[in-house]
Formats: structure tokens, C-alpha cells, sequence
């Protein structure tokens, strides 16, 4: 290799190698926290370590060892859950395409020994990739904007988790406030079914009213098994989400769901707070930018896809002459004579042109999702609050004084059973209703914090990323 040659070589690797990425003490995780704490104030850990799962193990089994609250709950979660540790895994691995990115290609050195009739040749050779080294502070630029994108993705699975979480714990605790009350209603359905059993064995009550009472008890019953049935579903669910084993699993729940805010929540910039924070829509910007970065880099070396070059160093043993060296170059470049690149181009505008639409469509879906978040949420808070300022308390009332009535008799049992049932009726639905507020709220910080609703995987600024679709290859 001639010295000029080889200087320019080291150079140029000199010069790559300054832009070369390195592996991160924490795998990336950094963002990801900072991002879940700003969003939901809660710890997140990526364990890969004995001493971690240790720590991690004494935090989960301290939380667990009071009655749980939603908080704690979803805290468990982030730290426990296998699937969030995998997506954390993703993560780690993500980093490892960056760094491989932004290293130029190693070098390629080649020995050849050829002899004959007392003759020698000897050639050394150490060929390098021009064309790899001229792009790579570009390649390593995307390769960047692709790793940020999976730290928000990272994040964007931690904060769906925490949301799935915050579900299903409303659910494990709506089901156990409902089956609190079915089992009270059913000490009463018993006990009025075996005053309907006496009467009717005096003669003071006929079979119909037997029955019903009979019947009122029965369904009651069967209420109550569907009723467990379903908090143990919830109750597993809640296990599942909080990444619970055998030791775990005894965790102790609150008997009923806690009372309604006094006010709901205003948020008249909801749509501008959701296009800024929802991490899906910066994801997509991201993706957007490092194709349009590809895009720029695929049209600049569309008719050169091959530029190696060689040293060489020749060594020549005549039996006849005394050796002598040679030393030069070799030049390999690809001659675009039937593939000008088009092709790649194509495919990388419309790749772009896709990602841009979609970007949009997200944008769009943004927008509309934390609209309905807040209608729903608007709408669940005034009906569990018309249950509780109107309908139980009247239906209270009513019930005083049908007790009243009756001890004076002027009702007879059958009117304050009916009573009875009705009431048990109002309470269930006031169960519902504050069961499904507070699912709409865990929506609601979902549509507007950055992990989108719940049956979209990948999803979804009223400005989109300031660029326009690419037009004939362009951009």
C-alpha cells in the first residue's frame, strides 16, 4: 500500500470512528423514566442484575404488604411485570443496532502466495469500503433517530401498562363492593323467604307470594356465585397485570371503590394537551424523520452503491533476478447501466409518503379520541353523581319510611320487601356507575398522557411534523 493511500485510509476511519456511538450504562432507560415520572409519577426499573431483582423484590413485597391501592398497584406493576421487563429488553437490543450503525465496516486484509518453477509471488492486500465510510455519519444520524424512537416506544409500553393496571384494579375492587352487597342482600332474601315459608304454612300467605319470595332468594343466591365468580377473574387479572407468583398472590384489596372527586377534571385544551404529549404521535414523528433522512441518503447514492478500494503490496522472488516490490491500488466501483437506482428511490419515497400519511391519520384519531375521553368521562362523573346525591339518598328515604309504615302497620311485608329489591337495585347501579367513572378516568389519562386508548397497539400536534409528502421521489 502506498503511504499516501494508507494515510488517507486512517483518516477517514479517524473521522468515522469520531461519530461512533457507545453502549449507555442503563441501556436507555434514562429517558424512559424520566418520561414515565413527568407522565404518571412512578419508578420504573430495567432488572439485570441479581442485586436488582433483590431490590426490586423487597420494594414489591413492602407494597404488598398493605391494603392496596390503586398507586401501589400500578407501581408493582412497573416493577414486577415480566412483559415490561421484555419490552425493556427491546430496548436494550434497539441500543445494539445504533452502535453497530454508527462503526464503520472493519477492513478486509487478503494474502495470496502463488509459486512455480522456482518463482514466488507474494501479494498483500487490504481493501476498504469508501462508499460505507463517506455515509456513515448519516447511517449513524438515523440509526439515532430510530433508537430515541424506541426509548419512546419503551415508555409508551409503560405507561399502557400502568393504564391496564389502573383497569383492572377498578374492576377487582367494583367486584368486591358487589359482592359485599349481594351477600348482604342475600342474608336478607333468606331470611324473608323463611318468614314466607311460616306465613304460608299458618295459611296467612298463599303459593304466589310464597314463591316470589321463594324465587327473590334464589336468583339472589345465583347473583351472589356470579357475582364471586367474577372478582376472582378480576382479583387473577389484577395478579396477572402485577406480575404476581404463588408468594404474592395474597394481597389484600379495599371492600368498595373510594367516593367521587368532588369536581370533575376541566380540560379545555384537552385536544392541544393529547397532540403534545402522546407518545405514539412523537413516535411517528420520529419514524417520519428518519425516513425522509434515509430518503436524502438513498437519492445521494443512487447510481454508486460500490466504491472499494484496495492497497496492494506485490513481492516478487525471480530465480533468475534478484526480488523486487510492487505497491499500488485498486479501484472497484459499480457502473449503473441497468439499475440507476430507481427502484431504491421509488421505495423509499413511498415508504416516506406512507409513514406521512399515517402520521396524519394519527394526528386526526388523536384529536378525536381525547374528545370522546373527556365526553366519557364528563358523562360517567354526572351520572355516579346523580346516584349519589339523588337516587340513593331517595331511595334511603323511602326506605325509612316504609319501615315506619310497616311498624305501624299500614304497609304489609310484601310492600317493603318490593321496597327492598328496588333499593338493592339502586345500589347496584350506583356500584356500575362509580365503576365506570373511574374507568373513564383511567382512559382519559391514558388519551391524553401518551399511551392511547387501549385497542390500538402503536397508536396514535394538530401540526404534523413539519413536512409534506414526497412528490416523484422527492420529499
Amino acid at each position: 500500500m502506498t503511504p499516501h493511500l494508507a494515510r488517507g485510509l486512517l483518516v477517514i476511519a479517524a473521522l468515522s470512528m469520531s461519530g461512533c456511538a457507545a453502549f449507555s450504562p442503563d441501556g436507555g432507560m434514562t429517558e424512559v423514566s424520566d418520561l414515565t415520572s413527568r407522565t404518571i409519577n412512578k419508578d420504573v426499573a430495567f432488572v439485570r442484575s441479581a442485586e436488582g431483582a433483590a431490590a426490586v423484590d423487597s420494594r414489591v413485597r413492602q407494597l404488598l404488604s398493605r391494603t392496596l391501592s390503586v398507586d401501589a398497584a400500578v407501581q408493582i406493576a412497573l416493577l414486577n411485570n415480566k412483559g415490561l421487563q421484555a419490552a425493556y429488553n427491546e430496548l436494550a437490543l434497539a441500543e445494539t443496532e445504533l452502535v453497530e450503525q454508527s462503526l464503520p465496516a472493519n477492513p478486509v486484509f487478503a494474502v495470496s502466495r502463488i509459486t512455480g518453477n522456482g518463482a514466488s509471488e507474494i501479494e498483500r492486500q487490504v481493501v476498504g469500503d469508501i462508499l460505507a465510510l463517506a455515509t456513515l455519519p448519516f447511517r449513524s444520524e438515523i440509526a439515532r433517530e430510530r433508537f430515541r424512537g424506541a426509548q419512546l416506544r419503551a415508555a409508551l409500553a409503560t405507561l399502557r401498562h400502568a393504564s391496564d393496571v389502573r383497569r383492572a384494579y377498578v374492576r377487582a375492587v367494583a367486584a368486591n363492593e358487589m359482592v359485599g352487597l349481594l351477600t348482604d342482600a342475600k342474608a336478607t332474601a333468606e331470611s324473608t323467604a323463611q318468614l314466607a315459608l311460616k306465613l304460608g304454612e299458618t295459611g296467612s300467605l298463599n303459593k304466589l307470594d310464597q314463591a316470589r319470595e321463594q324465587v327473590f332468594y334464589a336468583e339472589t343466591t345465583a347473583d351472589l356465585a356470579s357475582a364471586r365468580q367474577a372478582a376472582a377473574s378480576a382479583r387473577e387479572k389484577l395478579a396477572r397485570q402485577m406480575g404476581l407468583w404463588d408468594d404474592g398472590l395474597d394481597f389484600r384489596l379495599p371492600n368498595q371503590l373510594p367516593p367521587l372527586p368532588r369536581r370533575p377534571l376541566a380540560l379545555p385544551t384537552i385536544e392541544v394537551d393529547a397532540v403534545a404529549h402522546r407518545l405514539d404521535l412523537q413516535i411517528a414523528r420520529l419514524e417520519l424523520a428518519a425516513l425522509a433522512k434515509a430518503l436524502n441518503l438513498t437519492e445521494a447514492t443512487r447510481f454508486v452503491t460500490l466504491l472499494d478500494i484496495a492497497g496492494i503490496s506485490r513481492r516478487t522472488q525471480d530465480p533468475e533476478g534478484p526480488p523486487f516490490r510492487e505497491r499500488g491500488f485498486d479501484l472497484q466501483f459499480q457502473i449503473p447501466i441497468f439499475d440507476g437506482g430507481e427502484v431504491r428511490v421509488r421505495q423509499a419515497a413511498e415508504t416516506y409518503n406512507l409513514a406521512f400519511n399515517r402520521l396524519t391519520e394519527r394526528a386526526v384519531n388523536v384529536r378525536s379520541e381525547a374528545r370522546d375521553a373527556y365526553r366519557v368521562y364528563r358523562s360517567t362523573y354526572d351520572i355516579a353523581g346523580h346516584y349519589q346525591r339523588e337516587i340513593i339518598p331517595l331511595r334511603k328515604i323511602i326506605t325509612e319510611e316504609m319501615q315506619l309504615r310497616f311498624s305501624s302497620m299500614q304497609v304489609d311485608i310484601f310492600a317493603l320487601l318490593t321496597e327492598a329489591r328496588q333499593r338493592l337495585a339502586a345500589l347496584r347501579g350506583a356500584i356500575d356507575a362509580r365503576q365506570r367513572f373511574f374507568l373513564a378516568q383511567a382512559d382519559l389519562q391514558t388519551a391524553v398522557n401518551g399511551g392511547g386508548l387501549p385497542a390500538a397497539v402503536g397508536d396514535n400536534p394538530t401540526t404534523v411534523a413539519a413536512a409534506a409528502p414526497a412528490e416523484g421521489g422527492g420529499h
